[in-house]
């Protein structure tokens, strides 16, 4: 009988997803994401306390973009080796004491200390989430994992900004940032209940910059991230002044909470599907990107085209954060973790760039200058991502033909 019993094929083992550990994820992402975009939606109340102009509070969320920028790299290649649920842990910390001294204090220049810290802070939470939620999942549902692990930011931005700046103007801007430190305190602790560790990649194996940019599709897929975000950048911050330059500045709130609403089902439908159609996403979301940022050009004037069209914008930029991060990890294979700080660098110098480019043509062309830059941009990666099938943006069948072939680009 027993010998019987060990012949029986065993069943299947039905793989799923690390739950707890990814809501540890999702949450890091959510506390990055809103740490740094509170201060828009408290501004008017922290200047006042600050003593200040609201521009010049605003550049409490410049400088968080620009230590993001400064620090990934760096960062990433001094703690290359350490242990990633210890690094992670760290980096929260450093948005606890940076949201604690954020909160009491009153002084602009410690505030812009703190804000600094921050967004160091941030350069190592997002240099780690997409390789974290892969490395801690079953291989068919790594693309899942990283859609969960990244769904934090559309919901920070849809939900948390507008619920911190109810806040602030119920219980005051210092009280907001209180309460994320209360946040990030209880995470550090699910964090290390829930999250397992996993290993650094050892200094040895850790390629030199130069030689990371050789590998092949990777500098493609760095260009594109930077383009798009520069493009998402300028019509986010800028929507207000489009919006009023056709009449329509008082449903500014209702058109966002529309992209804020599809950007949370484009992380769904990403999650279901990255997996087995990555490219073709990647060329929805640019597509759809373009053809919205065509249609408030040409057609604005239109309240439902507006709505229709920051729809598609929605649906295009919900599930971007895991689309580029899931090619730069295929390119880059067992390099992931070292090409993820060029990929946050990218990104938070077209939020950077595109807060600059944006109030130079709103100050020296108008509004429409926006819009028919941000086409011109978008439009420029469908072109590149429809083209780029070999190594930055394959589909299955190039993926596999590109796995049997040389990883790097010969040197010039």
């Amino acid at each position: 009988m027993t010998k019987m019993q060990d012949t029986l094929p065993s069943a299947p083992r039905r793989e799923r997803l690390p739950i707890g550990a990814l809501i540890a994820l999702f949450t890091a992402g959510f506390i990055t994401t809103l740490t740094e975009a509170l201060p828009a939606g408290v501004l008017p109340q922290m200047s006042d306390a600050l003593g200040v102009s609201e521009s010049v509070a605003g550049q409490t969320v410049t400088i968080y973009a620009v230590a993001t920028m400064l620090t990934a790299i760096p960062v990433s290649i001094a703690t290359t080796n350490w242990p990633r649920r210890r690094l992670l842990v760290l980096a929260l910390a450093g948005f606890l004491v940076a949201n604690l001294v954020t909160a009491i204090s009153l002084d602009y220049a410690v505030t812009m200390v703190a804000r600094f810290i921050a967004g160091a802070a941030s350069g190592v939470t997002w240099s780690l989430l997409g390789g974290y939620a892969q490395r801690i999942t079953p291989a068919a549902l790594k693309g899942r994992a990283m859609a969960f692990a990244f769904a934090g930011t559309p919901v920070a931005l849809s939900l948390g900004v507008p619920v911190g700046a109810i806040l602030g103007q119920l219980v005051g801007w210092q009280l907001t940032f209180g309460l994320m430190t209360v946040l990030t305190g209880l995470l550090i602790l699910w964090t290390l209940w829930k999250l397992p560790d996993v290993p650094g990649q050892p200094a040895g194996e850790r390629l030199p910059l130069m030689h990371l940019l050789r590998i092949k599709g990777l500098r493609t897929i760095l260009l594109v991230t930077g383009v798009y975000v520069l493009a998402h950048t300028i019509l986010y911050t800028y929507i207000s002044p489009v919006l009023a330059g056709v009449g329509l500045e008082d449903q500014v709130q209702w058109i966002l909470l529309d992209f804020g609403i599809l950007s949370i089902v484009s992380i769904w439908l990403t999650g279901i599907f990255v997996d087995r159609h990555h490219r073709r996403l990647v060329i929805l979301s640019t597509a759809f990107f373009a053809a919205a940022a065509v249609a408030l050009t040409l057609w604005s004037v239109n309240p439902i085209v507006d709505y229709i069209a920051v729809g598609a914008w929605g649906l295009a930029f919900g599930g971007a954060a895991t689309l580029f991060q899931g090619a730069l990890m295929a390119a880059s294979r067992e390099h992931a973790d070292a090409a993820q700080p060029l990929q946050v660098t990218m990104w938070n110098g077209g939020i950077g760039l595109g807060g600059l480019i944006g109030g130079l043509l709103l100050a020296g062309l108008g509004s429409e200058s926006l819009m028919i830059a941000v086409a011109l941009l978008v439009l420029s990666t469908v072109v590149v991502v429809v083209f780029a099938r070999s190594h930055a943006f394959p589909g299955d069948r190039d993926r596999r033909q590109a796995g049997e072939q040389q990883v790097f680009s010969s040197p010039r």
